[in-house]
């Protein structure tokens, strides 16, 4: 019987790569055999990671800007020419700042509109982008996969990270409609999904959720109460879902939204 999670072979490009999320999905993927483009800003943390992942599979740093669709296109060549195909995409890239966050002592009257348009930018027209430049591939082929990288914020908005929240939310709106925009228009075997991760410690998060001395801020403690599962997420219970997504398995799923939270957005009161 035909192994419809296999992955082997599989030339899977992944935006955002040395993030911690990215980094440890990048690595699990290359375990199963799969062949691991990683691109991202970092030159001396992609090569690095470049050298790990070749211990398993076949891999690829590629130094790039999910803002810049020329950076993209040679990207796109320099994969084409080193593999000769792209059979799923990840966009795995995001970030929020500052100055799109409002802390307590603050209103939504002073919120940094620069900030928060560089926000929206970097996680909204860094997933469209990159889809733009690589779909053509897929298109080509009439089959594929992209997988973006959605937010619990998305679901439910939270306090404070207003322009990250604002622009994960149209991430799961954009999912939904290009799974029917390139089903119809291209080949109803490119299919677009989106994971949606509840609370996990990364970069971007660790100062709201954890103080100097390693204990957890209010705000942590808030999540966790009203986590069934009682504790932030560990990177490898995305691998799974992550897994699914891009695979045969999953070959009727489009237009979905994959919630991975521990049960965040089940819990009430």
């Amino acid at each position: 019987m035909k192994n419809l999670f296999d992955i082997k072979d599989k030339v899977i490009v992944v935006t955002g790569g040395c993030g911690i999320l990215g980094r440890s999905i990048a690595l699990y993927l290359a375990q199963q055999g799969a062949r691991i483009v990683v691109l991202a800003r970092k030159e001396e943390e992609g090569k690095a990671l470049e050298a790990e992942l070749n211990q398993y599979s076949p891999s690829l740093f590629l130094k790039s800007d999910v803002m810049d669709k020329e950076v993209l296109q040679q990207n796109k060549a320099d994969i084409l020419a080193r593999f000769g195909t792209i059979d799923v995409l990840l966009n795995a890239a995001g970030g929020n700042m500052a100055g799109a966050i409002i802390p307590p002592d603050k209103t939504i009257l002073d919120l940094d509109i620069d900030a928060f348009r560089r926000v929206v930018d970097l996680n909204l027209f860094g997933t469209v982008l990159p889809t733009q430049v690589f779909l053509e591939v897929m298109a080509e082929k009439k089959e594929g996969v992209i997988v973006n990288f959605c937010s619990e914020s998305a679901i439910r908005p939270l306090t404070r990270v207003v322009g990250y929240s604002a622009a994960k939310a149209a991430i799961a709106n954009y999912t939904r409609y290009m799974a029917t925009e390139l089903a119809r228009k291209f080949s109803p075997r490119i299919r677009v999904n989106a994971i949606v991760p509840g609370f996990f410690i990364t970069k971007q998060n660790h100062d709201l959720m954890i103080k100097p001395d390693g204990s957890f801020t209010p705000r942590a403690q808030a999540v966790i109460a009203h986590t069934p599962a009682g504790r932030f997420g560990n990177p490898d219970e995305l691998f799974g879902t992550i897994h699914y997504l891009i695979c045969e398995a999953s070959s009727f799923v489009t237009g979905a939204l994959s919630v991975v939270d521990g049960g965040y957005d089940a819990f009430s009161i």
